[in-house]
C-alpha cells in the first residue's frame, strides 16, 4: 500500500513508507482500502434539511395510507407542547391523500400546523397556523395551500438555537460519514446573515463541511434565479436580471428543472452573454438540442480550484460544465465581519426529482415581462 501525508488539509506527499510531518502528527491506519478525496455536495438547503429531524414524517415509509398520515398527525398533536407548531415534511397525496386546510383542522385542532409537500413547493396550513401568519397568508392561501412562498412563514414557529445548532450538527455528521467535506447551500434567500451563521457553525464545530453559498443580496458567488414554469418571465426580464448580476461582479445560478425552464435559462444566457460560473440548477429534463451558450474567457481568466479537500467530477463543452452531485461554491460578502468561504468550480447540477402534484410557484427574484419582482426563498 501507499502512505499519504495531508498537512493544512491538503495533500502534501504521497508515496511509501512516509515519515509523519511532524512528531505530533497523527497517524490513521487505512487498512489498505481506498483513499478518495473529500466529496462537495453542490446543491442543498441546510437550514430546511437541518429542521427535518424536529418535523412530523408524513410521506413514504411512515405513511403508506390516508389512515397512517391521520395517525402521525393525531400523535403529533397530542405530543406538541403548550405554544408549539406541528411541523410536517414529506406528503404525498398519492399516499396520505389530498390535505387541506379542513382536513388538517380535523387532525390538529388545537396546535398551529403547517405540513410541507413531497415536493418542497407547497405549505399546507391549518387554521391556527393562518392565522398566526396574518392576513397576507390567509389572503394567498384561504384553502390552506401556500405555494412557494416561505419567506412569509420565516420566523412563525422558530426553531430554539440549542436545537438547531444540534441539528445541523447532525446533519453534518451524516454527511461527513458519507465523505462530504463542503457543501453548497442553494436557498435564494441566503443573505450576509446566512453567511454568518454557517461561518458560526462551523468555528463552533456543529458544521464539519467548508460551506458556500448561493443566493441573493450579502453573498458574493452567484445569484440565485428561480424560474418558475407556470408563470415565467419574460425572456427581457430574464436578461435584465442576469446582467444586473454580472454588473455586480457575480455570475448567476438558474434554477430550470423542465425542458421550458432549460431553453429560457439557456436562452437568456446567450442573449446577456454567459460568463464563466453561471450554471444552471437541476436541468432534470435537459433537450439534448438545446444549444450550451458560448463562454467567453478573458486571457486572465483562469477556472477556480476545489474547496480544499473535496473533489468535483467536471466535463468541459463549449465553455460550460457539468457535474454530478459533488459541488460547487461562492464567497459569502456583508459587513466587514462577515466571513468569505472559498469557491469550488462551476457546474451544472442535474436532479431527477419528481415534482409530481407540485405547483412550482413565484419564487425567482425575475418576474413576468410586466416586471413583477418576488421574495426569493429555497430552490
Amino acid at each position: 500500500g501507499r502512505d499519504v501525508r495531508i498537512d493544512g488539509g491538503r495533500v502534501a506527499a504521497v508515496g511509501a513508507g512516509l515519515a509523519a510531518g511532524a512528531p505530533d502528527q497523527d497517524v490513521l491506519d487505512g487498512g489498505g482500502g481506498a483513499l478518495l478525496p473529500g466529496l462537495h455536495d453542490h446543491h442543498l438547503h441546510l437550514r430546511a434539511l437541518a429542521a427535518t429531524r424536529r418535523s412530523v414524517p408524513c410521506g413514504a415509509p411512515a405513511v403508506q395510507r390516508p389512515a397512517d398520515l391521520d395517525r402521525v398527525l393525531r400523535e403529533a398533536a397530542a405530543r406538541a407542547g403548550t405554544g408549539r407548531w406541528i411541523r410536517g415534511v414529506g406528503h404525498d397525496d398519492a399516499l396520505g391523500g389530498p390535505l387541506d386546510r379542513r382536513r388538517l383542522d380535523e387532525l390538529a385542532p388545537h396546535r398551529p400546523a403547517r405540513i410541507q409537500h413531497r415536493s418542497g413547493h407547497l405549505w399546507i396550513l391549518n387554521s391556527l397556523a393562518l392565522d398566526r401568519a396574518g392576513p397576507v397568508v390567509t389572503a394567498l392561501a384561504a384553502d390552506g395551500l401556500l405555494y412557494d412562498r416561505d419567506d412569509l412563514l420565516h420566523g412563525l414557529d422558530p426553531a430554539r438555537p440549542e436545537e438547531e445548532w444540534a441539528d445541523v450538527a447532525a446533519v453534518s455528521a451524516a454527511l461527513a460519514a458519507c465523505g462530504v467535506t463542503g457543501l453548497t447551500d442553494a436557498t435564494a434567500g441566503n443573505d450576509a446573515a446566512a453567511a454568518r451563521d454557517l461561518a458560526r457553525w462551523r468555528a463552533e464545530g456543529a458544521l464539519l463541511q467548508h460551506p458556500h453559498l448561493l443566493g441573493g443580496e450579502g453573498v458574493a458567488g452567484a445569484r440565485k434565479i428561480v424560474l418558475a414554469e407556470h408563470d415565467l418571465p419574460g425572456l427581457d426580464a430574464l436578461v435584465a436580471a442576469v446582467s444586473d448580476a454580472h454588473d455586480e461582479g457575480r455570475p448567476v445560478a438558474v434554477h430550470a428543472a423542465s425542458r421550458a425552464t432549460v431553453v429560457l435559462a439557456l436562452a437568456g444566457l446567450e442573449a446577456a452573454g454567459a460568463r464563466p460560473g453561471d450554471r444552471l440548477e437541476h436541468a432534470a429534463v435537459a433537450p439534448p438540442s438545446a444549444p450550451m451558450p458560448p463562454v467567453a474567457l478573458p486571457a486572465s481568466a483562469s477556472r477556480s480550484s476545489p474547496t480544499p479537500g473535496s473533489s468535483s467530477r467536471t466535463a468541459t463543452a463549449t465553455g460550460a460544465t457539468s457535474t454530478s452531485r459533488t459541488g460547487r461554491g461562492c464567497t459569502a460578502v456583508g459587513p466587514s465581519s462577515t466571513p468569505a468561504f472559498p469557491s469550488p468550480p462551476a457546474a451544472t447540477h442535474r436532479s431527477a426529482r419528481s415534482t409530481r402534484g407540485a405547483r412550482c410557484g413565484p419564487r425567482s427574484t425575475v418576474g413576468p415581462s410586466a416586471g413583477r419582482r418576488w421574495a426569493p426563498t429555497s430552490a
